[in-house]
C-alpha cells in the first residue's frame, strides 16, 4: 500500500498548477540540494521564493529575494518546499497552512504525519518523502 502522503494525483496537481513555489531552507550553497531542486523549479518556469532563516531581507539566491519566513513573503504561494530535518518540518506545513499556500512538499527522507494531518485536515494538499526532479524524470520517461 502506498503511504497517503505520496498520493500521485497530488503530486500531478502541484507540479502542474504550483506557479509560485517558497523553499524553505534555500541559500546561496550551490552544492546544497534545494539549491539544485529550486534551480530545475525555475528551469521548468517556476517562480521561486527562498526562505531562510538567516536573511536580512537584502539577500537574492537565484535572482530571488530571500526573505526570512513565509509570512513576510507580500504575494500569494502555491507550493512550499520545505528542506528541513523531519522533527523541523512540521511547523513549516503550519506555516503554509497559515499563509494560505495550495501545497505543502517534504523532501526525500522528511515525513511528519502529525503535520501531514493537520495540513491536509485544513484543506492543504501534502506530500513527504517525494523529491520533485525524481517525479519530473519519471514522467518525461514514461512517455518515451
Amino acid at each position: 500500500m502506498i503511504a497517503p502522503w505520496k498520493d500521485q494525483a497530488a503530486i500531478d496537481r502541484m507540479l502542474d498548477e504550483g506557479q509560485v513555489w517558497a523553499v524553505v531552507g534555500l541559500g546561496g550553497n550551490p552544492w546544497r540540494t534545494a539549491y539544485s531542486i529550486a534551480q530545475e523549479l525555475q528551469e521548468r518556469g517556476k517562480r521561486i521564493v527562498p526562505i531562510h532563516p538567516s536573511a536580512d531581507g537584502e539577500l537574492t539566491v537565484l535572482g530571488e529575494l530571500v526573505y526570512s519566513s513565509l509570512a513576510q513573503v507580500p504575494f500569494a504561494v502555491d507550493v512550499v518546499d520545505v528542506f528541513r530535518r523531519s522533527e523541523a518540518a512540521g511547523e513549516f506545513a503550519d506555516q503554509a497552512v497559515a499563509i494560505g499556500a495550495q501545497g505543502v512538499w517534504f523532501q526525500m527522507g522528511v515525513v511528519d504525519e502529525d503535520a501531514f494531518r493537520r495540513t491536509t485536515e485544513a484543506g492543504v494538499a501534502m506530500v513527504m518523502d517525494v523529491c520533485p526532479s525524481q517525479q519530473w524524470f519519471y514522467r518525461e520517461h514514461a512517455r518515451a
